[in-house]
């Protein structure tokens, strides 16, 4: 699959080259595994002369032995015996930097508190002695949000402070996906939406759909819950080196919010603990969740979801994780039996995400979310106001749209209006139907 997107992304990297031409620059790329950091770098380093590293789980020595034959192939430097540690290798890419401009791109850059925490340090020394007199370009990668997190943003940490720009990278919008798949003559708007569902516009899995399968629901079906599928073990791979040995924890909560259990009470009352500050770690310190509450409510408002943020891990626990027993048995039959009863029950709240995510690519309205009163009263799917243009939109959105009573929603919203005189108000029916127009609107 070509490169797409990320227009924004390299122009934030290309304005620290530039700047690393006057004294060196150090910029951060995270998010989760998967989601394309590495092949950003690379393509942006490809028009100009770059180091790459990957910060494997091996000893020090190794790691600057490999290092040091990249070096020497790019760099004609006289190295009198063995260079056995980082800050060896560092300080002598600072010194060449000194008198020629290039890009340093290390990936997995958390690894190394697991091979040599001390690095952190003796990379923050090098780099304040030799920050201004070096023209080094430093892009460090890393997968594991909690860690790259803590080396960067925790005040206590050696390197905070030190990176010019920390950039997340975010799955690929509705556009991009759609782009994607109409560069593969699939346009149909239920299928994009079904790809949304599944890999939530993570470049990886779109590009494993794309080489694998005809992109029908079924085909992908057949090849998602299969044996040897790279799908079934991939929530394993992508979270439990964040989790450690309480996975089994935070994993039970994540089944449960992705089986539609979104409030704390409820989440609670089955796996029978306290879940507070495993909510707050699944939140904070690992970016997985969200909580989201009715539109007009005060920050502190008691009336709270949970949801999961991530589209592929939201689909992974609810339908593999939780048949974990029939994964283990080979019965993939029994897999997707399950995920076909369920599958237009589960995509009901993600279209009405689908939808958010088209209107915030609009530009056209500065609030948006959903809302509902006490005990789950007048539920409205999809809120989004203009406050300068005293405009608010509500709409009801359903996999069957003739299902929705514009006149109903009419009614729900009347407890809502009343907090925006003055607001011009709009009533929606939206479904699958709908999705041309608002993806050919998005972001005009």
């Amino acid at each position: 699959m070509k490169f797409y997107n990320r227009d924004h992304e390299i122009k934030i990297l290309r304005q620290l080259k530039e700047q690393s031409t006057v004294s060196s620059s150090m910029a951060v790329l995270t998010g989760r595994r998967r989601i394309g950091k590495t092949n950003l770098a690379l393509e942006f380093a490809g028009s100009h002369k770059y180091l790459y590293f990957f910060i494997a789980k091996k000893s020090e020595n190794l790691l600057c032995e490999e290092f040091l034959l990249e070096i020497k192939k790019l760099f004609s430097v006289p190295v009198i015996g063995e260079i056995r540690w980082f800050k060896d290798i560092f300080a002598l890419l600072l010194e060449i930097s000194k008198t020629e401009e290039f890009t340093l791109i290390l990936d997995e850059f958390q690894e190394f508190y697991t091979i040599n925490p001390a690095v952190y340090s003796e990379i923050q020394q090098l780099w304040d002695v030799n920050k201004d007199q070096s023209r080094l370009n430093l892009i460090c990668i890393g997968s594991v949000y909690s860690l790259v997190n803590k080396i960067f943003q925790h005040a206590k940490e050696p390197l905070f402070g030190r990176a010019d720009r920390m950039v997340f990278l975010k799955p690929f919008s509705v556009s991009t996906l759609n782009q994607i798949l109409a560069d593969y003559k699939i346009k149909d708007p239920r299928t994009l939406f079904d790809w949304y569902v599944l890999t939530g516009g993570m470049p990886k899995y779109i590009d494993s759909l794309i080489s694998n399968t005809k992109g029908s629901l079924e085909n992908i079906l057949e090849f998602m819950v299969s044996e040897y599928s790279p799908f079934l073990h991939e929530g394993r791979h992508v979270l439990i080196e964040e989790f450690g040995k309480e996975y089994g924890t935070y994993f039970s909560i994540l089944e449960l919010i992705s089986r539609g259990k979104t409030s704390r009470s409820a989440i609670e009352s089955i796996v029978q603990r306290n879940i507070g500050g495993y909510l707050a770690r699944l939140e904070e310190d690992y970016n997985l969740i969200d909580r989201i509450r009715p539109i007009n409510s005060k920050p502190n408002a008691r009336l709270v979801k949970y949801y999961l943020k991530d589209h592929f891990l939201r689909f992974w626990f609810r339908f593999i994780h939780r048949n974990w027993s029939a994964v283990e048995t080979g019965n993939f039959h029994y897999i997707i039996q399950m995920i076909q009863r369920d599958f237009q029950t589960y995509c009901g709240p993600l279209l009405e995400q689908f939808f958010q995510d088209l209107f915030a690519a609009s530009s056209q309205y500065n609030r948006l979310g959903s809302y509902w009163e006490k005990k789950h009263l007048n539920e409205i799917d999809l809120v989004a106001i203009n406050d300068a243009e005293k405009v608010i939109v509500m709409a009801e959105i359903k996999l069957n749209k003739d299902r929705i009573k514009l006149n109903h929603l009419q009614e729900k919203s009347k407890n809502l209006l009343a907090s925006y005189p003055g607001y011009k108000p709009r009533w929606l029916a939206l479904g699958i139907e709908d999705i041309p127009h608002y993806l050919n609107t998005s972001g005009k």
